[in-house]
């Protein structure tokens, strides 16, 4: 796989989910995708986005750093958002934070198979 192939899988994925368009997730995800060495598969992934988009309705991917080096991808994603209620088990309650996540990405057969995410919960607490 070619590092501008994959990069460009990867921001289409990443439009996917800012769009919502969860049929279309399946085009990118594996079926038994790991998050976080966890095998959740595409339903559980599926409904962990989802979820995400419940409780925090503003919700936007915002890449800030991409690097690729097939069959991986590392990510540092930026949000600005407002989460209902409790994010990260802190009580947010609709106030505005900023935050960003790394993300690493393992793909087979161009859908990613594997997920190891770190958000920086740290940033939120400060904000609080």
């Amino acid at each position: 796989m070619i590092k501008n192939d994959l990069s460009d899988i990867y921001l289409d994925y990443i439009a996917c989910l800012n769009k919502q368009d969860w049929p279309k997730l399946e085009k990118f995800v594996h079926d038994e995708v790991y998050y976080n060495g966890q095998r959740i598969g595409i339903l559980g992934y599926r409904e962990m986005l989802e979820r995400d988009f419940h409780e925090i309705p503003d919700l936007y991917f915002d890449v800030q750093l991409l690097i690729s080096d097939p069959p991986y991808i590392a990510s540092r994603l930026g949000f600005d958002c407002t989460p209902k209620g409790k994010f990260l088990s802190l009580h947010v309650n609709g106030k505005r934070v900023s935050f960003t996540e790394n993300v690493f990405y393992e793909f087979r057969r161009e859908k990613i198979e594997q997920v190891w995410s770190v958000i920086d919960k740290a940033a939120i607490e400060a904000q609080l």
